[in-house]
């Protein structure tokens, strides 16, 4: 409950703070993350769901539910880690004020709510709750033609949560006497194979257009590319994973009877986007296009873990929701970084980067192997798993996905060498050396992408049990109906 409160409060006094707001914002976030790392002292990762929170709210069917097991706690972590990362990192941001830093941090509370929430109608609350303090980021701060592109992933996001709320709803008639939203009686429902197909569908749609899952990605590339590095740290790093979580919290747990029909589509489209964005990356010159192409390939490559439905194929995916999550902020800071010095981010204009700030070019550089999955950094471990369990699914599907281990360092050096080294481009800026909040922001997150790159087991410990548990209440049902 304190994790959704207190940066809510932390934020509406942010609002209203002036020049304090983003220490109010950064100290809010600061609490939130204090609590989260207390309860990580405390919970027992074979506990099952701990912290729990019930209150009745709007009737006897529809409570204030919250609680944490081990999926939840990993990526509470992640929002928390990452949320004082990119408030810190947004101080030099141009035209930031109060109610930047209030939308950020008021997002915190949503966001944890999301991941905390054990009742349907309380999880589409903060879903949506979570869209807009981001539309406004990106609307209000962001660049070129912001607000049509913004619109447009309103659109695509709106539509899925309805479809969402159907779905859940229609659960909800389902629930015995008296109906009830709760996580528990929604997953105690038994549908027929059609029925759980349809109530499938809108679920899926709401978790694929936010991964996003190919053909729905249509708002993505532009949106992470005309956000401001504020609102595409917050999208890519933890809001894509509110679709990867609702995939194995709600969308598998609830429709186990359509896994069977379900399983090849998201695989299939999991993997052909792991090839289209590692292929697109490649073309680009817009640093910031190159990241969120990226992006793409990488959540196609857990979606499609996910949809193996396999103990290898979870964990890897969950491990990797995390990295990807410390990566994806850490690249987008390295280009908001280059881009408030060089005043462009096109590679074409850059070079020579490295002779003018060495520190700077070593700490992008171990973000960029990261991102490569270079052993002993964070995106190793998980996409290591990933593969292994398409590979135990069906070699072919190993093997395509496989392929992004050569694309993606051919698009990530590409970009580290265009930018970072060669002749310095016609002397046409300086490039001053980094601000405090910027090498802070920066070497907090090379940090966790080294020391998760060497502990994996850590997050794995915590995920295992919860993933156990998640795989026999699927199993269970869907063997019966096969």
């Amino acid at each position: 409950m304190e994790l959704i409160v207190i940066p809510i409060i932390a934020g509406l006094i942010a609002a209203w703070s002036g020049k304090l707001s983003k220490w109010i914002a950064f100290g809010g976030s600061l609490v939130a993350l204090a609590f989260i790392l207390i309860k990580t002292q405390t919970f027992n990762p074979d506990g099952g769901f701990q912290f729990v929170f019930d209150k009745p709210w709007f009737s006897a069917g529809m409570h204030f539910h919250t609680a944490i097991d081990g999926l939840s706690l990993v990526l509470l972590l992640l929002t928390n880690i990452l949320v004082p990362v990119i408030i810190l990192s947004s101080f030099g941001q141009k035209n930031a004020n109060a109610t930047l830093f209030a939308l950020v941090v008021g997002m915190q509370g949503a966001l944890n709510g999301v991941f905390m929430s054990m009742d349907g109608l309380m999880f589409y609350i903060f879903w949506e709750l979570a869209l807009i303090p981001v539309y406004f980021i990106c609307a209000l701060w962001g660049e070129g033609d912001a607000f049509k592109t913004t619109i447009r992933f309103f659109v695509y996001t709106f539509i899925g949560s309805l479809a969402m709320l159907a779905s859940l709803i229609y659960l909800y008639s389902k629930t015995p006497d008296p109906s009830s939203f709760s996580y528990a009686a929604l997953v105690s429902v038994k549908l027929s194979v059609k029925e759980a197909i349809w109530v499938g569908a809108g679920l899926l749609l709401a978790f694929a257009v936010k991964i996003p899952l190919l053909p729905l990605h249509g708002w993505q590339p532009e949106t992470y590319t005309q956000a401001p590095a504020t609102g595409s740290m917050l999208l890519s790093a933890i809001m894509l994973k509110m679709g990867l979580y609702g995939l194995i919290r709600w969308f598998l747990p609830l429709v186990p009877e359509a896994v069977h029909f379900y399983q090849p589509i998201i695989i299939s489209a999991g993997v052909i986007g792991v090839l289209y964005g590692a292929f697109i990356a490649i073309r680009q010159n817009d640093m910031k296009k190159v990241v969120a192409y990226s992006s793409l390939s990488h959540v196609g490559l857990i979606a499609a873990g996910f949809g193996v439905i396999s103990y290898t194929g979870l964990q890897g995916g969950v491990i990797q929701m995390f990295s990807h999550g410390v990566n994806v902020a850490g690249l987008f800071l390295a280009i908001s970084i280059i881009e408030r010095r060089a005043l462009t981010r096109n590679l074409d204009a850059l070079g020579g980067i490295a002779k003018q700030s060495k520190v700077f070019a070593a700490l992008f550089l171990i973000m960029v192997l990261a991102s490569t999955a270079v052993p002993f950094t964070n995106g190793f471990p998980g996409e290591l798993l990933l593969l292994k369990s398409l590979f135990e699914y069906k070699v072919v599907w190993g093997v395509l996905a496989g392929i992004t281990i050569i694309l993606c360092a051919v698009y990530m050096l590409r970009m580290y060498q265009f930018s970072m080294l060669g002749e310095e481009t016609g002397g046409k800026y300086l490039f001053r050396p980094l601000d405090w909040h910027e090498t802070t922001a920066l070497v907090v997150l090379v940090g966790l992408a080294l020391f998760f790159g060497i502990f994996p087991q850590y997050i794995l410990d915590i995920s295992g049990p919860s993933i156990k548990k998640l795989m026999e209440l699927i199993a269970d049902t869907a063997e019966v109906v096969s």
